[in-house]
C-alpha cells in the first residue's frame, strides 16, 4: 500500500485507542462517534492486513504490530500538527514543493490541477498560513510554505518506515533505504556495505544519492535522504543534525606519474610553487589543506580550478601538473595503473572524519540499523 492510501482521521484515531485503551475513551477525546471510530479502524487495520489491538472484556490492547506503528503515527501526527490536514491536503503541499508548478505537480500526482489548487488552499485555511505566493506568471512557497512541506515530508518518511516496520514483522522484508553519498564514501566503504547488505536482504531498495554536503543536507532535513556517509563537519551543521564518526581519512598528495615535483624534495614549500585543484572553500578538505600551509606562513598555493568531481581530478591531473589532495582510495585503480602517483603524505594531525550524518530525531527501522551495523563493521576493517 502507499502512504496516500492513508486517512489521517483514522490513523488519529488508531493513535488514541492505543494511548487511552478503550474505543469510547478515544472518541469522546478526539470528538469522533464511536461506530465512526470502529469503522476507520477496522479499515486500517483491512489496509495493514494485521489486527493493531486485542479487543478484551476490559479494552483493547496493542498487539506487536500497534507496538511498533503506534510511535510512528504519533510522530508523523506531530510532524503534521493540526487535525484538521487531510492526507489530501498533505500529499497536494509536498507535490507542489517537489514540483514547483501546479502543472508539474499534476502530472507528477495524476491528481487535476483545480484538485491540487483546492487542497492547498483549503491547507492554508485549516492551518491560518498563507503557504503559496504569486511570482510572475507562476507560484513559489513561502518561507511558512516551506517549512510546513518539510514537516508533511518528515511525517510522510515516518509513515514509510511503519510500513517497512509491519512488513517485516509478516516476515517480508521489504522497504527503501536512501543513502545519500559523498565522495569518499563512494571508494570503497559504502559500496563494501551494500553489497554485503544486499546479499543478505535482496528485497530491500537501496537507492544512493550522489552529492556534496551541501547538495545532500536538505534533503537529509527533509526526510528524503536517511543518511549521509561522508566528511564529517565541524561545527555540527546544527542540532537537527547528528553525526557519528566511523574512520579517519589521511589524504595524501596526488599528481601524474612523471610529475616534475617528483624531482624535488616534496616539501610544502615546493608543492606551493604548483598550480592545485582543490573541493571550494567550506569543506572539510580544503580548509584541512589550507592549514596545512598557513601553520607553516607559506603563501597559499594558486588554486585556478575548485572541483570536488573525483571523476574530473583525476583526469585533469593526468593530463596536466595539477597537484591535489585526495585520499588513495579515491584514486585506488588510477594509482595501480601508474596514471597517478602519491607525491607525499600530508603532516601529521592532517585528516578527516569520515563518519555518518543523520537527523537527530531519526529512528532507524530494524532493516536501517542492520545496514549501519554492516557500514560500522567494514569501517572498522578499514
Amino acid at each position: 500500500m502507499k502512504i496516500s492510501d492513508f486517512n489521517l482521521r483514522h490513523l488519529r484515531a488508531a493513535s488514541s485507542i492505543g494511548h487511552l485503551g478503550s474505543i469510547s475513551a478515544a472518541a469522546q477525546a478526539i470528538h469522533i462517534s464511536q461506530p465512526a471510530l470502529t469503522q476507520g479502524l477496522a479499515k486500517l487495520e483491512s489496509m495493514l492486513d494485521q489486527p493493531l489491538f486485542e479487543r478484551r472484556t476490559d479494552g483493547m490492547v496493542a498487539t506487536e504490530a500497534g507496538r511498533l506503528f503506534f510511535p510512528r503515527i504519533e510522530t508523523a501526527l506531530i510532524h503534521i500538527v493540526s487535525p484538521r490536514v487531510t492526507m489530501t491536503q498533505l500529499r497536494a503541499l509536498i507535490a507542489l514543493a517537489d514540483a514547483g508548478s501546479y502543472a508539474a505537480a499534476s502530472n507528477a500526482t495524476g491528481l487535476a490541477q483545480p484538485s491540487l489548487h483546492r487542497a492547498v488552499g483549503d491547507l492554508s485555511v485549516a492551518l491560518k498560513r498563507n503557504l503559496v505566493e504569486r511570482r510572475g506568471k507562476g507560484v513559489a512557497l513561502t518561507e511558512q510554505g516551506r517549512r510546513t512541506a518539510r514537516r508533511f515530508r518528515l511525517a510522510r518518511a515516518e509513515l514509510e518506515a511503519g510500513l517497512s516496520e509491519l512488513a517485516a514483522l509478516q516476515g517480508r522484508e521489504t522497504g527503501r533505504i536512501t543513502i545519500g553519498a559523498m565522495p569518499l564514501s563512494r571508494a570503497r566503504i559504502l559500496p563494501a556495505a551494500v553489497a554485503a547488505f544486499h546479499r543478505d536482504n535482496p528485497d530491500v531498495a537501496i537507492n544512493i544519492i550522489e552529492g556534496a554536503f551541501h547538495e545532500l543536507i536538505e534533503p537529509l532535513r527533509d526526510g528524503d535522504i536517511d543518511l549521509m556517509i561522508g566528511a564529517m563537519r565541524a561545527p555540527s551543521p546544527g542540532p537537527d543534525v547528528a553525526q557519528q564518526p566511523l574512520f579517519d581519512d589521511h589524504p595524501a598528495v596526488i599528481g601524474r606519474k612523471g610529475h616534475p615535483a617528483l624531482s624535488d624534495q616534496p616539501s610544502l614549500e615546493n608543492l606551493a610553487k604548483y598550480s592545485w585543484i582543490i573541493p571550494a572553500t567550506g569543506t572539510p578538505l580544503r580548509d584541512g589543506w589550507a592549514s596545512m600551509f598557513d601553520k607553516l606562513s607559506i603563501p597559499l598555493p594558486q588554486v585556478p580550478i575548485d572541483c570536488g568531481s573525483v571523476i574530473t581530478i583525476r583526469q585533469i591531473l593526468i593530463e596536466s601538473d595539477f597537484l591535489t589532495l585526495l585520499s588513495p582510495d579515491q584514486v585506488a585503480v588510477e594509482l595501480e595503473a601508474g596514471w597517478l602517483v602519491k607525491i607525499t603524505n600530508i603532516p601529521e594531525g592532517y585528516t578527516r572524519k569520515i563518519g555518518v550524518t543523520t537527523r537527530t530525531e531519526w529512528r532507524p527501522t530494524a532493516m536501517q540499523e542492520k545496514f549501519l551495523t554492516i557500514l560500522k563493521a567494514i569501517s572498522k576493517a578499514t
